[in-house]
């Protein structure tokens, strides 16, 4: 008997110009309708027809509808209203309305975020670089250094509890200027303050704070040379290996699981007001005591967009030095999971070099000031190599944190080695964020095989300012380069790396397809995107770049029922109006969820931390949190 996998089937279904041909042919000669079809094999559920002003499919075969049929949460057909209603012929059905003055695109999805990170900063003073538009509303970004101490000490005065500490995250020295533990003394001398900056790479520290957290000359004293090297306990500031040195003593200050819980909520509600069907963690949380706080919000059934966890091999090659272990170990953790998460499974995050936002790239020409920002390795190279390849041989999909064009080559160069030595089809490596790159790596990542996550958030916020300090303009115009990407053929899609870029599809897709910088100019118009390429970026190809193209990221026929609800094409509409289309709401493998919908409370409950777990759990978020973008090994 002729055999189809299920998403075949469905589409030989519905729809085409063949119509239920290819059924009655090969599977059921002697059927005339769906409908008998459906009897014979016990199906009798009911379907609903969507129909829309527009329905932009990304399916070449079909590319815009009128009307997409779903059935318990796939799609069974993508046409118009009249076509789709005979092919079902006695099937019952209902048509629903609700979106026909509306554009339904793919739903969108969030390829590169971290839950953790954005949790925690989502719950502490938001105080950035950027407007934050957020379901209760949007906190402007910050003028300039004055405005950051005025507004710093009003929330200060608005928190009735004297002793609370205040966290605030967003502050960038390049946009405002150093900042002191003098500076956060004149904002209070009575209340803990703590300043997360905006790369979260770096803390300050007031000295109400320092005292609490008994971070004194004589600990200083006792901590590595390069946590001493980077750290001034004179300033209040520490980075890097600093920061690490500083978490057992600041992590009750910072962490409060009930704050943090609920910026968990804000973020489950931002991104789903941004349109958000299906996200990723690339660098899982390998403590369960996180996990399963993280859970009590994202497993729920209320949860409005799946999750999946990327197993983070940087730490799981740190932890064991047998490799069949690293692996059996990876595979346990899908027992982490349930409901609306679940393990990113065969898939596993490797570091290269350091982040853009504190310029810690490693670069092939060195950076134009001498600040001390020389480039970071993130993973010494003989793990790297050892993680690469133990991944590699148990045919894992590898996604590789990299900035730099120095940093790139060592990841090409890792690829390159594997590739002679245990050649791989299909193999879909990932190179994340894409930063700073040259024009003769874009033939290679192609001969390679590699694919591209990138960010093109860092063109819109750090051209102008890296064009002064650091890269140059060549240099910084030139970021993420998707142009390129494209004349070559190469698949890309987008990510905020939340909270590192505003958690918003539709913004991502702005910033590349107009590379408007913060100044109001274009940087390297030749290294814009299409529009076409960008949505693919926010859907198909995210999709694509997580080995899930059968399942999600289209409107076809046996693909989860995950739309995304919009008031205007983004193909079509202006291309500077892009970021400010409204989002309806989604259709979550179909399910109608509009934007602000109350989530019920259900079975996944927070777990309930004693004050002495506290301490523990707390230097565990952050250590997860703070190791997602800058460990190093």
């Amino acid at each position: 008997m002729f055999k189809q996998d299920r998403r075949s089937f469905l589409k030989s279904a519905l729809f085409g110009a063949t119509c239920l041909t290819p059924i009655g042919q090969f599977a059921f000669a002697q059927s005339s309708s769906l409908t008998d079809i459906g009897a014979a094999m016990g199906v009798v559920d009911q379907v609903t027809i969507y129909t829309a002003r527009e329905i932009v499919t990304l399916d070449p075969d079909q590319p815009s509808a009128g009307a997409v049929a779903v059935v318990n949460g796939r799609i069974l057909g993508v046409g118009d209203v009249e076509t789709l209603t005979e092919a079902l012929a006695d099937q019952p059905y209902e048509i629903d309305e609700t979106f026909a003055d509306k554009v339904i695109v793919p739903g969108f999805i969030a390829q590169h975020d971290h839950p953790v990170l954005a949790g925690l900063c989502m719950s502490s003073e938001i105080l950035s670089i950027e407007d934050w538009v957020l379901p209760a509303g949007t906190v402007p970004a910050v003028k300039d250094k004055a405005d950051f101490l005025t507004r710093l000490k009003s929330a200060s005065e608005a928190i009735e509890d004297p002793d609370e500490p205040l966290l605030t995250w967003g502050y960038h020295s390049y946009f405002y200027g150093k900042l002191t533990r003098e500076d956060l003394d004149g904002v209070s001398e009575t209340r803990p303050i703590i300043v997360f900056a905006r790369s979260c790479h770096e803390f300050t520290l007031n000295s109400v704070a320092l005292e609490k957290g008994g971070i004194d000359e004589e600990l200083v004293s006792g901590w590595s040379q390069s946590a001493q090297y980077q750290s001034n306990l004179e300033e209040g500031h520490f980075w890097e290996q600093g920061v690490f040195a500083i978490l057992p003593s600041i992590a009750p200050m910072v962490f409060n699981p009930e704050k943090f819980v609920a910026g968990l909520e804000l973020m489950r509600d931002y991104m789903h007001a941004k349109g958000v069907t299906f996200g990723n963690e690339p660098g899982g949380i390998l403590s369960k005591d996180v996990q399963d706080m993280v859970n009590s919000v994202m497993s729920a059934p209320s949860m409005p967009f799946r999750w999946t966890f990327m197993a983070d091999a940087k730490s799981l090659i740190a932890k064991y030095d047998d490799d069949a272990t690293v692996i059996s170990e990876t595979e346990k953790l899908a027992s982490w999971y349930g409901g609306m998460t679940s393990l990113a499974e065969g898939s596993a995050k490797l570091f290269a070099d350091g982040a853009i936002y504190s310029l810690a790239m490693q670069l092939r020409d060195p950076l134009l000031d001498d600040q001390g920002h020389g480039g970071v390795w993130m993973m010494d190279e003989d793990k790297f190599l050892r993680g690469f390849q133990v991944y590699w041989d148990a045919g894992y999909q590898i996604h590789i944190h990299v900035n730099g064009d120095a940093g790139l080559d060592r990841v090409l160069n890792a690829l390159e080695v594997n590739m002679r030595r245990n050649p791989r089809f299909d193999h879909r490596t990932v190179i994340v964020h894409f930063a700073v790159s040259d024009s003769d790596q874009i033939p290679r990542i192609k001969e390679l095989g590699a694919i591209v996550s990138a960010n093109p958030y860092y063109v819109r916020a750090l051209s102008d300012k890296y064009g002064e300090v650091g890269l140059g303009p060549q240099r910084a115009d030139s970021m993420v380069r998707l142009g390129d990407l494209e004349e070559a053929g190469i698949p890309y899609s987008l990510h905020s790396d939340m909270p590192m870029a505003p958690g918003d599809p539709l913004f991502l897709m702005w910033c590349a397809v107009n590379r408007v910088t913060f100044s109001g100019r274009v940087a390297d118009a030749d290294q814009r995107a299409s529009r076409e390429k960008a949505l693919r970026g926010v859907t198909l190809d995210a999709a694509y770049s997580h080995r899930m193209e059968d399942e999600l990221g289209s409107i076809q026929a046996g693909k989860r029922a995950n739309m995304t609800i919009l008031e205007e094409n983004p193909l079509t509409v202006d291309a500077m109006k892009i970021k400010d289309i409204k989002v309806w709401g989604t259709v979550m493998e179909g399910t109608k969820l509009k934007v602000g919908y109350q989530a019920q409370e259900d079975a996944f409950l927070a777990p309930n931390i004693s004050t002495e777990a506290q301490t523990r759990v707390a230097r565990a978020a952050l250590n997860h949190a703070l190791s997602v973008v800058h460990s190093h090994l």
